[in-house]
């Protein structure tokens, strides 16, 4: 069965620290791999975070936290991946 494409939501914290990135091609390879969330829970690089309601989507150095509910991904952080990322 195919599951039904999701809407990407992203919350302004996220966009804010997606902006704080410097380098324009990292920012790109990050929104293509959260387009990739439209097809959730069929995507590669995704996990769930222990103890939490997150999943975290791995693109490079560079970890991406979101929610899912139904139809929509709520993006709620991009962060550096480093030993207080997931804190």
């Amino acid at each position: 069965m195919i599951s039904p494409m999701k809407a990407i939501f992203w919350k302004s914290k996220a966009l804010r620290q997606l902006r704080k990135i410097g380098d324009r091609n990292v920012r790109q390879e990050i929104f293509k791999a959260v387009d990739t969330l439209k097809c959730f829970p069929v995507c590669p690089n995704v996990k769930k975070v222990k103890n939490t309601e997150l999943f975290r989507l791995r693109v490079g150095r560079w970890r991406v936290l979101f929610t899912e509910a139904l139809e929509i991904v709520t993006v709620e952080e991009v962060k550096k991946r480093d030993e207080r990322t997931y804190k």
